[in-house]
């Protein structure tokens, strides 16, 4: 009775941890944005001697109570990861243990990263990591909450379609990798004194559109394939829209400056094309009638 319960406690509990690890990127996001990356400007404390904003700190009090309530949001991610790791365990869901783990301690490996990140003052490659984590930590809570419903069967697909859907994925993740180039190379830093990328901005930019392009003309191409499943042409479809109105916006907010709203807008985007891509990966990886639609 009890691992039943937590096998249906399953769906509820990875879309949440799903949803919180595509939502912590966003705030983090939202730090960045109104320049309170060094709000709190010490790791693990706030600020020497408290581990919470205090009065009258040099950083001021919106931008150091902004950093802190992202550190918090921490806090929250942990307790999600642990209780979705119990029902693993619970369910007796032997195939789901390493994804379930890999969310508890990839977090604390975010707790590390993030340090790091404040105590070199925001540079852009410790910035860039602490994200691409997120990304890793995205796609093992979207592959747990893909194949929550039972054990997921291998389709024993090879040659030409599991390549196409391993570059695609893989392709993504250039794209969005060339889109942390971009980060930081721009302006919104995190603070006024963080350091930046030595390349120019136009530059950065135009090689993340390109890559974006490619990837669109690949996924049309992937979606023409006639021996592709139901269930993948339908996430290709999602895939595609999805990337279309995020090139729209990355478009758009280069034309506009980078205004930080529709940055923030563009962040949450990447996140979704991210997931989009990898539902696509594992629609082929594993057969359909096994896993969640």
């Amino acid at each position: 009775m009890a691992s039943t319960r937590a096998a249906r406690a399953l769906t509820p509990l990875t879309l949440v941890l799903l949803i919180s690890q595509a939502a912590i990127v966003v705030t983090g996001g939202a730090v960045r944005l109104t320049g309170s990356g060094l709000g709190c400007p010490t790791w693990p404390e706030c600020t020497p001697g408290s581990y919470v904003p205090v009065e009258n700190q040099a950083e001021g009090v919106f931008h150091s109570w902004i950093e802190f309530a992202n550190r918090l949001l921490t806090f929250v991610l942990v307790a999600f990861a642990l209780a979705t790791l119990i029902a693993v365990f619970r369910a007796g869901r032997k195939d789901l243990r390493i994804l379930a783990a890999g969310q508890f301690s990839g977090i604390f490996g975010q707790g590390v990263l993030g340090g790091i990140t404040v105590l070199t003052n925001l540079n852009p490659i410790s910035v860039a990591s602490h994200f691409l984590l997120s990304t890793i930590l995205i796609a093992a809570a979207t592959s747990l909450h893909t194949r929550r419903k039972g054990p997921a069967i291998k389709t024993g697909i090879r040659g030409p379609l599991s390549s196409y859907s391993k570059t695609h994925m893989m392709w993504a993740a250039l794209v969005i990798i060339l889109g942390t180039v971009v980060t930081g190379a721009g302006p919104h830093a995190g603070d006024i004194n963080a350091p930046r990328l030595h390349i120019r901005i136009q530059e950065a930019a135009m090689l993340h559109g390109t890559a974006v392009l490619v990837l669109l003309l690949f996924t049309v191409a992937f979606y023409l394939r006639k021996d592709i499943t139901h269930t993948t042409k339908n996430r290709l479809l999602i895939f595609l829209g999805i990337s279309l109105a995020q090139g729209v916006i990355g478009y758009i907010q280069y034309l506009q400056g980078v205004p930080e709203l529709l940055v923030a807008t563009h962040l949450l985007g990447s996140t979704l094309v991210w997931i989009a891509a990898w539902r696509i990966w594992l629609s082929v990886q594993f057969k359909a009638k096994e896993i969640a639609q």
